[in-house]
Formats: C-alpha cells, sequence, structure tokens
C-alpha cells in the first residue's frame, strides 16, 4: 500500500530512538532495541492516515503516531513475559534478550513516553486523547487479565474469546484511528464511527493472525510456527474445533491440545484440516469486515478518502504473515 509507504518514511523520521541519556543505557538500550524491530508500524501510520484524512497535516499527528507506537510496544513487552514467548518478530524477545527485570522496567518507561508525547497539543485536545489512552490502556489490561483466565478455564466461550481479542488487540487499532481522526479535526461522530471501524477491522486482524500462527510461513510470520497450540491458547481456532467435534473425537482433541506431544502442533492441525477450521475463521473475519464498512458507510467523508481507509483494511486482512 503505497500511502503507507509515505508514512513509515515520515514517522522514521520524526521517531529517534537512540538519543538517550547513557548514564541508563541499560534502561533505553531495550527500548532502542524494541523501536529498531517494531515491524510494520501499522498503529502509528493509520494515526497519519485518519488525520489527513479529515484535512490534518501529517506533521500535526506526528507526536500522537510516536504515542501510539510507544504504547502498543510497551503492551508486547509485557506480554512476552506472561505469554512466555521468546521469539518476538524473528529475533529474541525483550525479556530473552535483556532479562525480565529489564523488559518490565523498559516498558514502564515506554509507557510514560507515550503520555509525554501527547504533551505538545492544546489542554482541550491532551484531553481528549489521553482520554482515549487511559480508556484503551485500562481495556488492553482486561483482555490480558481474560487472556490469563483463560489458560485455566475449560469452558471458554467463543463469545468470549471475541471479548478478549477486542479487549486485547482491536481497541488499540480503533484508538489509533479515532486519535488520528480528532487531531485531523473530525467530529465527535465521525470520530466514534471510525472508533468502530477500527475494532471491528481489529477483531477480524486478530482472527486472521491466529489463523496465520499455525498456517502462516514462519520466516515471515517472525514467531515460533504453531506458539498458540505450544502454549493451549484457547484460541478461535481451537474453541470452533471442540464445538464442532462431539463425543471420543471431542474427548481426544482436548487431550492432545494440553499435551506435551512432540508432535502436537503436526496433530492438532491436522485436526484443524478435518474440521475446515481456516474456512470457518473467513467466515467470522468477513462478517467483522462487513461491519466495520457498514460504520464506514454512516457518517459524512468524501469517498476517496473512505476508499483509502477500506484499501488499508484490505491490505491488512489479505497478508500472508
Amino acid at each position: 500500500m503505497d500511502i503507507l509507504k509515505d508514512y513509515l518514511q515520515r514517522f522514521e523520521e520524526f521517531l529517534n530512538y537512540s538519543e538517550y541519556d547513557k548514564r541508563f543505557k541499560n534502561l533505553y538500550l531495550p527500548v532502542e532495541y524494541t523501536l529498531q524491530n517494531a515491524g510494520k508500524r501499522l498503529r502509528p501510520l493509520v494515526v497519519l492516515m485518519a488525520c489527513e484524512a479529515f484535512g490534518g497535516r501529517v506533521e500535526d499527528a506526528l507526536p500522537a503516531a510516536n504515542a501510539i507506537e510507544l504504547f502498543h510496544n510497551f503492551t508486547l513487552l509485557h506480554d512476552d513475559i506472561m505469554d512466555d514467548a521468546p521469539i518476538r518478530r524473528g529475533k529474541d524477545s525483550v525479556y530473552k534478550k535483556f532479562g525480565i527485570n529489564s523488559a518490565v522496567l523498559s516498558g514502564d518507561v515506554m509507557l510514560i513516553q507515550s503520555y509525554d508525547s501527547l504533551s505538545s497539543y492544546s489542554a482541550e485536545l491532551y484531553k481528549k486523547l489521553m482520554l482515549i489512552i487511559n480508556e484503551n490502556a485500562i481495556k488492553v489490561c482486561e483482555g490480558q487479565q481474560l487472556d490469563i483466565d483463560f489458560e485455566t478455564r475449560d469452558d471458554v466461550s467463543i463469545e468470549e474469546y471475541i471479548l478478549m481479542i477486542e479487549l486485547k488487540t482491536a481497541v488499540l487499532i480503533a484508538g489509533a484511528l479515532k486519535i488520528g481522526a480528532l487531531v485531523g479535526g473530525a467530529s465527535e461522530e465521525q470520530s466514534e464511527h471510525l472508533y468502530q471501524f477500527g475494532k471491528n477491522i481489529g477483531i477480524a486482524f486478530q482472527l486472521q493472525d491466529d489463523v496465520l500462527d499455525t498456517y502462516g510461513d514462519n520466516p515471515k510470520v517472525g514467531k515460533q510456527k504453531g506458539g498458540d497450540i505450544l502454549q493451549n491458547k484457547k484460541t478461535y481456532l481451537y474453541l470452533k474445533t471442540l464445538e464442532l467435534l462431539e463425543g471420543n473425537a471431542k474427548r481426544e482433541f482436548e487431550n492432545l491440545y494440553t499435551s506435551k506431544d512432540t508432535n502436537k502442533v503436526q496433530k492438532v492441525t491436522a485436526v484443524f484440516d478435518s474440521v475446515v477450521i481456516k474456512e470457518y475463521t473467513e467466515q467470522v473475519k468477513q462478517a467483522y469486515l462487513d461491519l466495520a464498512y457498514s460504520h464506514l458507510e454512516a457518517f459524512q467523508l468524501e469517498l476517496d478518502k473512505k476508499k483509502v481507509f477500506k484499501t488499508f483494511a484490505k491490505f491488512l486482512l489479505e497478508r500472508e504473515y
């Protein structure tokens, strides 16, 4: 998506993660390491995209985009510790490279830096943006707690799982779009519909991510293949498979999923294939995409600007890694 390349260049020029007080290098080196290995930076880029769509200047949205990037990566540092995930974007996770204590503390300073990045805005706008950041921060924590709770529960429903990914993943994409729109001058109504668009895109995005964890090209995904299966994660793929199986097949699958079988990923994937779980997941993903588009059509904006958001959604959900 060419427009994202343009935004990425602008954002990279703004982002300077190598300037820090060298007396505290053990605090800031993990931050630098994280931001250098920060993937596609989709969340900060949608801040810029939303701002410009509503007539704002990209340079005005750069501090807000920076805040979103810092906040998102802060959550990843802590998530990797809780998930015991050794690899992030094809490299060692921060806790694996620098230790757990460093990952916790460096994550904390990134959160504080994200708040500080918004301080350049007017008092009125700053208050609005901080409310969004704080509300979403609480939701992310709630989503993470649900994810942790699911580890010890055997009665998780698909509805609960969708709520968890909404809170843990989707609200940050939604918040990024709403923040960018407000910086660009959007009305409250417009920004709220864009938030709902982003939330539903975010749910679809996570469903796609669940599929890629099992079926994606491992070097491109940049994570351990079948990581969700190895960690006994109750993803949509797992929960829907349970719903589709019956009797002994269901019990055997439950036992397999929680086992330490050395061929567990391959065996679980074979069960997924037997119930065509990729196709089921695609149907649900499409339903959330359709809901997202309905919010995009619910407010006034030039058609070419709405097309940018649709193109972004298509780009996000048709990726192979």
